[in-house]
């Protein structure tokens, strides 16, 4: 497994669109090395999420997975989750904010509204179609992740930002 070099906001591939992922290419090798890659990148940087755009590769692929994460420890545990090809196809009305960050815009945070229940539909890493109907943290993560697959980063879901702020400020300050 290889630890893939994260790109940042300013980089191009941050602000493309992703294209699909063709269903039989899915289980190919170098598809589902590329997958593992990204999951061992998720992990070295602590993160609980990860697109791939944001490892330099314009693909509708994600991963998430929270277990004991140091950036978010208070967070419920969710169960590795790959997500290839994926569309949200309904969501809650109502809405929650709450803090979020990202490994291609690091040390920093801001408050962001998001739908607060999503129903996902995807490309599971086997390549099989599955729907996962997801709230709270998780539900956040699939959306903060889906909008790299379209170049957004979540300083454009922020309706103020006053509360963007470097992670150091945040830990002394934000609470």
């Amino acid at each position: 497994m290889s630890i893939l070099k994260v790109a940042r906001l300013g980089h191009p591939i941050i602000r493309s669109k992703s294209e699909s992922v063709n269903a039989d290419e899915i289980p190919s090798a170098a598809c589902q090395q590329f997958i593992q890659d990204m999951i061992h990148t998720m992990h070295e940087y602590d993160g609980v999420g990860l697109a791939a755009p944001q490892v330099h590769i314009a693909k509708q692929i994600a991963v998430i997975e929270v277990q004991q994460n140091p950036r978010y420890p208070e967070m419920p545990h969710v169960p590795l989750t790959v997500l290839i090809n994926p569309k949200i196809i309904s969501h809650s009305k109502k809405i929650e904010e709450a803090w979020e960050g990202c490994l291609s815009i690091p040390d920093m945070r801001g408050i962001v509204p998001r739908y607060e229940e999503v129903v996902c539909e995807a490309y599971d890493l086997e390549g099989k179609k599955i729907k996962i109907e997801a709230k709270g943290f998780f539900a956040r993560i699939i959306q903060h992740e889906l909008d790299h697959l379209i170049g957004h980063v979540y300083v454009d879901q922020m309706t103020d930002l006053k509360s963007l702020s470097y992670l150091e400020e945040f830990a002394r300050f934000a609470h």
